[in-house]
This record gives C-alpha cells, structure tokens and sequence, in this order.
C-alpha cells in the first residue's frame, strides 16, 4: 500500500530527536500513565477507552485530500482504512489490535475462498440480506461488475492492479466502461445470485489476501456507476453513508446508513451520529485541535509533526494518551534502471548515501528504524537480509571509496548528474533528498531537486514511466506498507515487471529482472507458506543486490488519541488506528 501522507517540521524534529530518545523509554515518573488509566503506547497493543457509548460527531482531519473515495480506486492506506465505514468488500482485514489485526478474514462472504483446478479457481459463496443505503439486496452480478472496472486505468488509475495481472479474461478486456456487455468479462462468473468464481491463469494461493486488502471487490451497481465520478458519492454497504456529495478539498459528512444490519458485520461498529471530514488544514493546526478533543483523528495516521511531538513526549500526561508503534511502513528510494542502467552507477549512489542524515531527516529513534532489507520487521518470514553496501560503513554516513571505485567500473570516474523528484508537502522527503544531494555530491554525483504535490506524486509523476522518461527521472522519494502481510504482498507490486502500469505505477524503479520475473511466476504455485517466504527474502535480497531500492527507514509514529476517544487501537493491516470501529464521547 502506497504509504500515509506526511507533513512534518523536519529541522524541528531534528532538535527534538534527543529529547525524544529518553521520553520514549518510558522514564516518566508514573510510567507514562496519565493519572486517568491512559497508558504511554497502549493502543499499540490493546483497545483503549473501551466503550459501547453511541452518539456525537467522530472528526476526522487532513492536510491534503483522498487520491479518490471510489473504493477501487485508492492505493493510500488510510484511504483504504477510511472507506471500510461505508464499503465492505469479499474479504477484509480483521479488526483486533496486535498481529491478529494483519489476518483476513470475511467480510461480504460467507467464509475464505474455496480453491480448486489447482488453485487457479477460486469461489465465494455471499451473504445473504446485506443490503444497500437504498434497501436493495447485495448480488454477484454487482462484484463480477466491480472487478470488470479495475481492467479501465483510464477510469480508474490509482488503485491496485491484481486483477488484470492474476484473471485469465480470455485475451484483451478494456473494462465495463468501453464494453458494457459484463458476459464479456470471463475473469469473474456468477452461477447464481451468491456465488461469485474468480478464474485465474494460474495458481495463486494468496488470494484471499487480494480480495481483502483493498475495496476492489466491494460491490457497485451498474446502474449506479458514475465513472469517474463515482467517488463523489460512493453507494454504501456499511454503517455509514454519505449525506450528499463529497466536496473535493473541503470535506463531507458520513450519517447512519439505516440499511447496514450488524449482524451481518462483525468488522465495524457503527456508534457516533455522524462522521465529519474536513480536508485542507494545515498539519500543525491539526495537531492542536487533537489535543483539544476538537479533532479525533488525522486522517493520514502517521503521526503528529514536530512541535506536538515534543510537547507529547514531555508531558507525561499528554504521552499517556500517545503511542510510537512500528507503523508496517518502509521509506525507501527507488533508483530508475531505465534512467541509470549501469548497475555500477547504481551502486555508485547506494554507497555514497549518508543514511545515517536520511535517518535523521524522518525523526531518529521516535520516527523508525534504519533498514536493512526491503520487507519491514513485520511482514511474516521475512528476514533482516545483508546489507550488502555497508560492511565498511557500520554509521551509515556513506563509503565514499566504494562510491568511487564502482563510479569508475561503470564508466563515470567524474561523477554524473541525475535528477530526483519528492513530494513537496512532505518536508520529511524534502529533507531527505536533500541530505541524498549533500552526501552525493562528495564523490562528483550531482543531484537535480524537484517537488511535486502528494495529489499528482504517485500517478503523473514517480509513478507514470512516461514523465520519468520524458524527463529523465533518476530517483524519488517514496513509501511502501504490505498490501497484506507476506513478502507477495510487500514486494510484488515494486520489483515485479507485470506489475508496471502507465499510471500509479509502484514498481517506480521499473525493475525488469529476469531472475526476479522467474521468482515471481514461480512462487505463485508455491503452497508451503514458509518455503514462499524463503523465496520472498530472495527477491529483496535480489533487489538490493541490483541497487534498485535505497533502503533507509521504517516508519514508527507518535499517534495522539484524544481522550474522547473510544475504541482505540492500532491496526497492523494499515499502520494507523482502525477507523471503522471508533467512538466518540463528550
């Protein structure tokens, strides 16, 4: 998943980095408790404020807006996280803190995915009764419809792209929008009314997991579907609804939806009145209303800027009301091999790196950890892997005689210019490419700065192959959690080349390796789960060996529940509180 937006004061962070380090160890004279129960880093692991309490407004804030509200359409993670209120898909992310969190589990369906023909068919039996905002019944036809509209990037260009990768369609299939006979689209059928068959071209043995993770399987009416519109009022099948239209940059309200029956959705609560979301604020604003209770969540769930972060981490009752959870995310930099397809100019940058200053750039200790492999520490068998460009460099500030010496195998001995992209209203990537630039330049490799908006960032610019050619893009700054929790769902989308799309592309190194390609075709038919992990940790090592991923942190955040919060826990599927389970009180 693509990561959470970020907008963050980095000098500030930098200067409170030390502070942080101690107030993070829970040195607090009350171990970190609030003197009302709250707990320092509970809700990492446990529900807070546990309450059945219904009624109120549950705010939501955030500094930008959602790349889309079309449940198909949104790769961002707290997106995905966010539209659960309203849309329920086959399967979903199971909503329990801790690991448990992580597992799928059904959602629309009756039970997991019943596969057959050697696991290339896969079958869904529905529930029955699960209706509409408008009181009509859920049926097959609506999913089969649903995935049809994922085969159209040109409707729908932010979202995954599995299905046009894993369905066997027959041969070419350009989507319900330019085909609107759906008994053309032979990846799905329905036999009945609720059952729904997904016919692969070859085993897959994950594919609950891709069912679940996103909205792509959550069902739209065909006469209800507005194309590229259809974000605007997305039809719910959950506890909320839309009143009206949502308003880009602005915001909209979410009230009861009276046709969501509970006891056919075990998965989402449904206790405030309403669910208010307001786009556009500034980041810091955000975080004072947190702390006032006037705001209940930022929306993008990677923690609160710098300013917050040190009144948090110094006042022990506001850090009683915090948690600095391993958030699943890795910040990486993916290196294009189109643009520098010398493997040693590759290498040239990954040792030169100061990661070290990287590292710094996103926060020290309080905002993760220096990485080592591509996989986080909690995807499932992954493995720490060699960290194959600093054995001589255990500070990671940069090997500048290795630099040098694979500068001159790939032909450079006087160093290159490239150009690197990051998002500019993420002072985070800012930094960090700056701190790229500084260390670069000491061994002659000249790094050409450009920012662009998070809005546009991942699908007209780091993640459309065409503007990387046309303008010679080297490397970005980027952001990556699992799909789901095995190294398929981590590493897939960024290494595999079946993967590259026009747009919202995430393999942005447009990695082509016939080793990796081979590994990937392969494990798919691979039923032993830890012999899959085995060749998962393979394809990351493979990756790093070709230095066409820059490893640089895993993402821990400092979370702020207010304390007219209910329900609150971090969710190990998106990295952040889980949205559709919270109340409100007060």
């Amino acid at each position: 998943m693509k990561s959470p937006k970020v907008v963050t004061s980095t000098a500030a962070g930098i200067v409170v980095l030390g502070l942080g380090l101690s107030a993070c160890g829970g040195g607090d004279d009350d171990g970190g408790g609030g003197g009302n129960g709250a707990k320092f880093d509970a809700g990492s692991t446990a529900v807070v404020n546990v309450s059945d309490h219904k009624g109120g407004v549950l705010k939501f804030a955030q500094p930008d807006d959602f790349e889309s509200l079309d449940p198909a359409n949104i790769y961002y993670a707290y997106g995905l996280n966010f539209v659960r209120i309203f849309s329920r898909s086959l399967m979903t992310y199971n909503s329990k803190p801790g690991l448990e969190g992580s597992k799928m589990v059904p959602d629309l369906a009756e039970a997991p995915g019943t596969a057959s023909n050697g696991s290339k068919t896969w079958t869904y039996k529905l529930k029955r009764g699960v209706k509409y905002e408008d009181g009509t019944e859920v049926k097959a036809k609506d999913i089969k419809y649903a995935v049809a509209r994922t085969f159209d990037r040109s409707v729908l260009h932010n979202g995954p792209s599995y299905f046009p990768q894993l369905l066997d369609v027959g041969g070419k299939y350009d989507g319900p929008f330019k085909d609107k006979n759906l008994d053309n689209f032979k990846g799905v059928s329905t036999p009945d009314d609720y059952t729904v068959v997904f016919n692969l071209k070859s085993a897959f043995s994950e594919f609950d997991q891709v069912v679940g993770f996103s909205g792509q399987t959550a069902p739209v009416p065909a006469a209800k579907d507005t194309g590229v519109r259809y974000g605007m009022h997305p039809v719910s099948t959950g506890p909320y609804k839309l009143q009206g239209d949502y308003t880009p940059k602005k915001g909209g309200t979410w009230v009861r939806n009276t046709n969501w029956d509970p006891a056919t959705d075990p998965n989402r609560k449904q206790l405030p009145d309403k669910i208010e979301v307001q786009s556009g604020l500034k980041a810091e604003e955000i975080d004072s209303r947190l702390q006032a209770g006037t705001v209940q969540i930022d929306l993008p769930g990677s923690g609160v800027q710098a300013a917050a972060r040190q009144q948090i981490l110094t006042n022990p009752k506001l850090k009683a009301n915090s948690d600095n959870p391993l958030a699943g995310f890795h910040w990486y930099i993916p290196l294009n091999t189109k643009n520098i397809p010398n493997i040693e100019c590759r290498k040239a940058i990954v040792y030169a790196a100061d990661r070290s200053a990287m590292y710094r750039a996103y926060g020290g200790e309080v905002g993760g950890q220096v990485s080592t492999s591509i996989q986080p520490p909690a995807v499932q068998g992954r493995e720490k892997g060699t960290d194959f460009y600093t054995k001589a460099d255990p500070t990671y500030t940069g090997d500048q005689a290795q630099a040098k010496a694979s500068l001159a195998k790939c032909g450079k001995p006087g160093g290159f210019s490239t150009n690197m992209i990051f998002r500019s209203d993420r002072p985070k990537e800012k930094a960090t490419a700056e701190a790229l630039q500084q260390s670069l330049a000491k061994v002659n490799i000249k790094l050409n700065l450009k920012g662009y908006p998070s809005g546009t960032y991942t699908n007209e610019q780091l993640g459309a192959p065409k503007f990387m050619a046309k303008e010679k893009i080297g490397l970005g700054t980027y952001g990556w959690a699992p799909d789901w929790n095995t190294g398929y769902g981590y590493l897939q989308p960024v290494s595999d080349v079946d993967a590259i799309v026009p747009t919202g592309n995430a393999n942005a190194e447009e990695l082509d390796d016939p080793q990796v390609n081979k590994m990937w075709d392969d494990v798919v038919a691979v039923q032993d789960p830890a012999q899959r992990a085995k060749i998962y940790n393979q394809i990351d090592a493979r990756i790093r060996e070709q230095a066409a991923i820059l490893p640089n942190v895993y993402a821990k955040s400092l979370l702020y529940r207010p304390t007219n919060l209910t329900n609150v826990y971090f969710h190990a599927g998106y990295g952040m509180y889980d949205y559709a389970n919270l109340g409100v009180t007060g």
